[in-house]
């Protein structure tokens, strides 16, 4: 019997509704924060927290992601996030007649991230665990592409509910409307989550054999199915099923889970979100776009994003990860080369925009979807889940100190006299470490199953 792929793609597509509202609600601030700014009358210092604090529950709520994924599962965890989006859409736009505060706005915020770090560690894993070597680079990458039409999909929304509409109007009621655009797809995932299977490989672990063993059968046959359950019960034998929080930061399992934790992190410090906050500056000096063409810019950064997440999903299982994670760096390196060197010479123009745009199409053809897949494929099946919470907690820190200290480095003494170029030279140096790291430290897992992966580690 041969793969069952429609029922691969359509659970796939599924779980992966939460990289959408992760885009969706990351985005989402962006075009509401010019009119609840004005709404609060917030100074630059609150407008800053309000905006940054989703972030710090990103954070928290993938470190105990790891947690809740193992005592519950994937797919219940899956569903705990579904809920956490739709509270913190629904309370992040609440009606006028109720009062509604900064603090208030900021705690379904934070709300919203803790949906957000929970749905980021445990979605792309459930894919992986559910789907065949020869298939789960490219299914796990439909994870980045919903993360990337997560922000194509918000700007477009955000802009049409806005548009036609007076300031007044935006003001008081518009970014109330904008939030609340996201119980739509909130609904939607939290719905179709109940049709969607348990993941075997867990179920193994929690002792539950027969649930799992139908399921590898309805995804494998049932001649692979049992192939399947006889390399997860090897592969958790030595841990007798599991290890607990002090066994996994010890060894054999410590090195694996810095590793992925380096990588992981390293994938903020290309400076892909201080491009995507802050590269609308950019696009205003090359080619002289006003305010009324933001949405143009928006387009643009995402229509490239889109075309190279396309490119990574059906190319990750045929070039394989390493080659894309290093030829996507050089590309990075190279668009920074032409925005750094251009702003340096002060030569602002076409060639800024060039070197943009390369960087964010090499981004997302290698550091955007890859990351996750190797996250997702690398850990020991009885560590995975607080081996990869630690991981993606990692990133969200990462992000944070990016998202934080970008504008910081802008308006330095330092930055200005080198005509601003400073930030982008500090990425292109974190970008040589990843090609380094990568070429030294992450092993090829194109086309292995999970515990081949898982052998490779304890053979070094």
């Amino acid at each position: 019997m041969k793969t069952n792929t429609a029922f691969l793609l359509r659970v796939s597509i599924i779980a992966s509704l939460g990289g959408l509202l992760f885009g969706y609600d990351t985005g989402v601030i962006n075009g509401t924060q010019f009119y609840f700014s004005k709404y609060f009358d917030l100074s630059d210092a609150l407008k800053g927290w309000v905006v940054g604090s989703a972030l710090l529950g990103c954070l928290v709520g993938a470190a105990g992601a790891g947690i809740i994924s193992r005592k519950y599962g994937r797919k219940n965890s899956l569903i705990y996030s579904a809920i956490l989006f739709t509270i913190s859409a629904w309370g992040s736009g609440l009606p006028s007649f109720l009062p509604q505060t900064v603090p208030m706005l900021v705690a379904f915020r934070i709300i919203g991230g803790l949906g957000i770090g929970i749905a980021s560690m445990n979605a792309p894993m459930y894919i992986a665990e559910l789907a065949p070597a020869d298939q789960r680079g490219r299914l796990v990458t439909w994870y980045q592409m919903a993360i990337v039409l997560g922000f194509f999909f918000v700007f477009l929304v955000t802009y049409f509910i806005g548009q036609g509409q007076t300031s007044d109007y935006n003001t008081e009621t518009g970014w109330r409307v904008m939030f609340w655009s996201e119980l739509i797809p909130c609904f939607l995932f939290l719905g179709l989550l109940f049709f969607v299977p348990k993941s075997p490989r867990w179920l193994v672990i929690a002792g539950r054999e027969k649930e799992s063993r139908a399921i590898l059968e309805r995804i494998h046959g049932e001649e692979m199915a049992g192939q399947e359950m006889k390399e997860i019960h090897e592969s958790l034998e030595q841990s007798k099923g599991g290890v607990s929080l002090k066994q996994a930061f010890a060894a054999p399992f410590l090195l694996i889970i810095v590793i992925g934790s380096i990588l992981s992190g390293l994938q903020q410090f290309t400076g892909i979100n201080a491009v995507l906050y802050y590269g609308a500056d950019i696009f205003e000096k090359a080619l002289g776009f006003g305010e009324e063409d933001v949405l143009k810019q928006q387009i643009l950064l995402a229509g490239v994003n889109v075309l190279c997440t396309i490119i990574a999903m059906t190319q990750v299982d045929k070039w394989g990860r390493k080659p894309l994670i290093i030829a996507g760096s050089v590309g990075m390196f190279l668009g920074f080369t032409l925005l750094g060197g251009s702003l340096y010479l002060d030569q602002v123009g076409i060639v800024s925009l060039i070197g943009v745009l390369m960087f964010v199409g090499s981004f997302a053809l290698s550091m955007g979807p890859v990351v996750w897949v190797v996250l997702s494929e690398m850990f020991p099946n009885s560590v995975r889940s607080i081996a990869m919470s630690v991981a993606v907690a990692v990133q969200w820190g990462c992000n944070y100190i990016v998202s934080q200290s970008f504008p910081i480095v802008v308006g330095s003494e330092a930055n200005a006299a080198v005509n601003g170029s400073l930030p982008y030279f500090i990425f292109m140096a974190f970008i040589l470490v990843i090609i380094v790291f990568t070429m030294r430290f992450i092993p090829e897992t194109k086309g292995k199953s999970l515990e081949q992966i898982e052998a490779l580690w304890f053979k070094k």
